[in-house]
């Protein structure tokens, strides 16, 4: 590359991708030109948001030599596939600098590895509502010093973790980009269609459409919002009969049963095809007394060939 085409590229870094042989969506363009210390990207699979990012890893390391780019996965083999990607776009500018310039590392998704790491230009967290919140809090401070960027880009995963409560109550401190399958001309219409056939409405709407879903099969997916109460409804009687435990624990006037009060939840998480039934699940109410003992007080009946896990 001569230095002129160079130039334009540090003013433009969006040409990387067009010497990539791929043409930039508006979104792209966007992203590659700012200078906003902390961003959200909130993408649908396959929209780009990796190779966008690795032309942004890579202009860092043009625009100033020995800048230190971290890239961030829940796993190292993923850190490595981004890394790869930077490598591409490097080789189709032309390597126009030395190597040895670059200081980018790939690294895991465990905290207790990767503290050593200061004056950090470029913080990359990719798969970000996949990554644990006690890493997530423990790479922020890695920007201190240098006031370098922060970079989170996923595809949903869940109503919960550090990614969605940036993108969701992380105020005017967080630019958010937010790319459905609408926004990349290169996913058609006749491939959504197919995977709502056979992923689901649900699955779709997280993986394509940049929505959080609660996490599917969950018994109750807004516990925390519908379900959890400050004190019980009905007093519990621990010696009735498992069959009429329900009943007379709704009669008003149950005296209050000594002994301690122990609540549980269940989650069951369905692994079969989309569509398929959850297994029956017990549900336990359970008061000790003087021997300890607890008993299963209902089931939710819904017989189907799908595993579950309970925790």
């Amino acid at each position: 590359m001569n230095p002129a085409c160079l130039l334009a590229l540090l003013f433009n870094p969006s040409l990387i991708l067009r010497e990539r042989g791929l043409e930039p969506d508006p979104w792209q363009r966007q992203l590659l030109l700012s200078d906003t210390r902390q961003m959200l990207l909130n993408c649908s699979r396959q929209s780009g948001k990796s190779t966008t990012v690795a032309a942004l890893a890579l202009h860092t390391a043009l625009r100033r030599s020995g800048s230190l780019v971290l890239l961030l996965s829940p796993s190292l083999r993923q850190s490595q596939e981004l890394f790869r990607k930077v490598i591409e776009c490097y080789a189709a500018i032309g390597r126009p600098i030395d190597t040895r310039a670059f200081n980018q590392t790939c690294l895991p998704g465990r905290e207790e590895t990767i503290r050593s790491f200061s004056g950090v230009n470029l913080l990359v967290i990719d798969e970000a509502a996949r990554v644990p919140d006690d890493l997530y809090r423990s790479v922020r401070p890695m920007l201190a010093v240098s006031a370098g960027r922060l970079i989170c880009l996923s595809t949903p995963f869940g109503k919960r973790g550090f990614f969605h409560e940036a993108w969701e109550h992380g105020g005017d401190r967080w630019r958010r980009i937010r790319i459905p399958w609408q926004d990349c001309p290169r996913i058609r219409s006749e491939f959504i269609d197919m995977e709502k056939h056979s992923m689901g409405e649900s699955w779709v709407r997280q993986e394509y459409e940049c929505s959080f879903e609660a996490l599917e099969g969950l018994v109750y997916p807004d516990f925390e919002a519908q379900c959890a109460v400050d004190s019980l409804p009905f007093s519990l009687s621990p010696c009735l009969p498992v069959s009429t435990l329900d009943q007379e624990t709704r009669r008003s006037g149950d005296k209050e049963t000594p002994g301690r009060k122990v609540g549980g939840i269940d989650f069951g998480f369905r692994l079969g095809r989309a569509g398929s039934r959850r297994r029956s699940l017990d549900y336990s109410r359970a008061l000790s007394a003087g021997d300890d003992h607890s008993r299963t007080c209902g089931r939710f009946d819904d017989p189907g060939p799908a595993c579950d896990l309970v925790c």
